[in-house]
C-alpha cells in the first residue's frame, strides 16, 4: 500500500539508542498525550522496521521509525504553554550542562500531564525549550513540592543519572515546616511503606509492615514555638515518604492536604501558608560525563520565607 505524503520516516542515530518507543514518540510527536501515543502503538500506526512493535521495545541503531499523521482532537491535545508558563519555566533554570540542566521546580505544577493535568512540566519545558532534540526527567517531585529538579539532555545522561540514583550516589536535602516541636534526638524515622488507592484514582501512602522498607533523616534546623524547621534527606526513595515519615513521627508538614491534620491546618492559617511547606533545597549528583560531583541549591521562595519570618514574630 502506497504511504501517504505526511508519514515520516526517521532513522535511529546514536543518541536514541536504547530509548523506549514511547518516550522517543513523546518526543517526536510534541503535543500528544501518553494515551493516544500507547493507543496508535497497540493499533500498529508505528512501525518499526515495517513491523509491528510494543511500547516498551528498545530503539536500537539504524531502526527505521514508521510515524504517521496526527490530527489532534481539541480534547486530546496538550495544551499549548501560556505566555506565564513559558517565561516562569525559562527562568527557572539554576545550572545547566552540557547534557543536563537542574530547574527550580514550582510549586503546584505536576511534572506530568495525565489525570485530567493538560500540561505538565516536562511537556511545557519542551516547549520553551525547543532547541533540544531530547529532554526527560531524571527523578520526580510532587505537584505541590518546589526546588531542584534533574533533567536530562541526551540519552547518555538519562543512563547514567538514573545508574547513579538507583547507586545512592544522588544526595538531595529538602527543608520542610512542621507541626510542633520535633525532638532533636530524633534524626531517623524507619517504616515500611504501602502506596493503596484512596478512591477517586487518588494514590496514597500508609504505613504497613508488608511495605517496602523506607528511611528518611532529619534534623533541627530551626526551632519555633509550635512548628519546627527541619532539614531532611530521604534515605529511599517512596511516594510520599517524607510526607507520610513526618506524620507517623506525628509532626505533619504544614499544607499538607493529604497527611496532614486539623492543628496543622490551624497552625497554616495562623502563619499565612497556602501550600505545602515543602522544599527540595539541595542536590548533588555525579556529572554524567567526567563523574565529578556536581553541588546545586535553590533558594526558598519569597512565600515561604514570608511564613518563616511570620513563624520567628510569633516565637
Amino acid at each position: 500500500m502506497a504511504e501517504g505524503r505526511d508519514v515520516q520516516w526517521v532513522e535511529i542515530s546514536e543518541g536514541q539508542v536504547g530509548q523506549r518507543i514511547d518516550n522517543f514518540l513523546r518526543t517526536r510527536l510534541k503535543g500528544a498525550p501518553k494515551s493516544l501515543i500507547y493507543r496508535i502503538v497497540r493499533k500498529g500506526e508505528i512501525r518499526v522496521n515495517k513491523k509491528r512493535v510494543k511500547a516498551d521495545y528498545r530503539l536500537v541503531l539504524g531502526d527505521m521509525v514508521r510515524i504517521p499523521p496526527l490530527r489532534l482532537a481539541p480534547e486530546e491535545a496538550v495544551r499549548e504553554v501560556s505566555d506565564g508558563l513559558r517565561n516562569l519555566l525559562a527562568g527557572s533554570v539554576l545550572v545547566e550542562g552540557p547534557d543536563w540542566l537542574v530547574l527550580n521546580k514550582p510549586a503546584g505544577l505536576a511534572v506530568h500531564g495525565g489525570s485530567g493535568v493538560k500540561i505538565g512540566l516536562i511537556e511545557a519545558l519542551r516547549q520553551v525549550r525547543d532547541d533540544l532534540d531530547f529532554l526527560e526527567l531524571v527523578h520526580r517531585l510532587d505537584r505541590d513540592t518546589s526546588g531542584c529538579l534533574l533533567l536530562a539532555k541526551s540519552r547518555e545522561a538519562l543512563v547514567t543519572l538514573n545508574q547513579a540514583l538507583k547507586a545512592h550516589q544522588m544526595d538531595k536535602q529538602y527543608l520542610a515546616l512542621v507541626q510542633g516541636r520535633w525532638p532533636t534526638r530524633r534524626e531517623f524515622v524507619s517504616a515500611r511503606l504501602d502506596r493503596f488507592n484512596a478512591g477517586n484514582g487518588e494514590r496514597r501512602v500508609r504505613v504497613d509492615n508488608q511495605g517496602k522498607v523506607s528511611r528518611t533523616r532529619f534534623a533541627v534546623r530551626e526551632a519555633f514555638s509550635r512548628v519546627t524547621l527541619i532539614e531532611v534527606e530521604p534515605v529511599t526513595g517512596r511516594t510520599h515518604q517524607i510526607r507520610v515519615h513526618a506524620a507517623h513521627a506525628g509532626h505533619a508538614l504544614l499544607g499538607d492536604d493529604k497527611y496532614g491534620t486539623r492543628e496543622g491546618a490551624r497552625l497554616a492559617r495562623e502563619l499565612k501558608l497556602e501550600r505545602l511547606f515543602l522544599h527540595s533545597h539541595a542536590l548533588t549528583f555525579p556529572e554524567p560525563s567526567s563523574g565529578r560531583p556536581v553541588h546545586v541549591k535553590a533558594p526558598l521562595g519569597e512565600t515561604l520565607e514570608a511564613v518563616l519570618a511570620r513563624a520567628r514574630r510569633a516565637n
